[in-house]
């Protein structure tokens, strides 16, 4: 799995040596072909063809590619998988590492709601939901299955738990309740948003303050 400082667009045009699974420095078009296979790999996942379960080969197949290509660039479905997941990470940057800010608990964990409930809509956000459903849900499997894979969600829970700490710095809260809200958000959002796209007749807006309300109280 390769490791890069700056977002896969930036590698068209910079100086960071990208290397394939085998070793070997990708040219333009290299890095061309592999951006081009990440963007289709993201489409797949965030829109599923009707009919079919999104597989490194359907992503090889949509992208035009052999399936040697896929094995050159990332060298198997799980180097595909990792390589997503750390460029919509680095690309989108979803979560932000924010520093405190002077406004109050509640304000704070109002931002915190909107900002991941709006990232939420995005194609990439379903990408990665649908991606982590693809995946093996028990940690033990799916660490000797797709350890590039298991590393790059690891980097996800960073980012997010370096941004939620950040912008709940300098307040005054119980740290044990901090760590039990940081766990829970991300669910209880998504199944919110899951919630808000079937034909129902509940007001999700209510039900998104009704839970800044339920956070706020429990931390205070």
């Amino acid at each position: 799995m390769n490791s890069v400082t700056k977002s896969s667009r930036g590698w068209l045009s910079s100086a960071v040596v990208v290397v394939s699974a085998k070793g070997t420095r990708l040219n333009r078009r290299g890095l061309q072909t592999r951006l081009h296979m990440i963007d289709v790999a993201i489409r797949c996942l965030a829109a599923p063809p009707e009919g079919e379960q999104v597989s490194a080969n359907l992503v090889a197949r949509e992208a035009g590619v052999t399936w040697g290509t896929v094995q050159h660039q990332f060298g198997d479905a799980d180097g595909l998988w990792a390589a997503v997941l750390e460029h919509i990470l680095t690309e989108w940057q979803p979560v932000h590492a924010a520093t405190g800010d002077p406004e109050p608990l509640a304000s704070r964990i109002d931002a915190i709601v909107t900002r991941f409930w709006r990232s939420l809509a995005a194609p990439q956000a379903r990408a990665v939901g649908n991606l982590r459903q693809l995946l093996p849900g028990n940690r033990s499997e799916l660490e000797l299955a797709f350890p590039h894979s298991a590393a790059a969600i690891a980097a996800w829970d960073r980012a997010w738990t370096e941004a939620y700490a950040g912008a709940l710095a300098g307040l005054d809260v119980d740290e044990e309740k901090l760590h039990r809200v940081r766990i829970f958000l991300p669910g209880a959002l998504r199944g919110m948003r899951a919630e808000s796209e079937l034909s129902t007749y509940f007001d999700i807006d209510e039900g998104r303050r009704g839970m800044v309300e339920a956070i706020v109280a429990y931390l205070s």
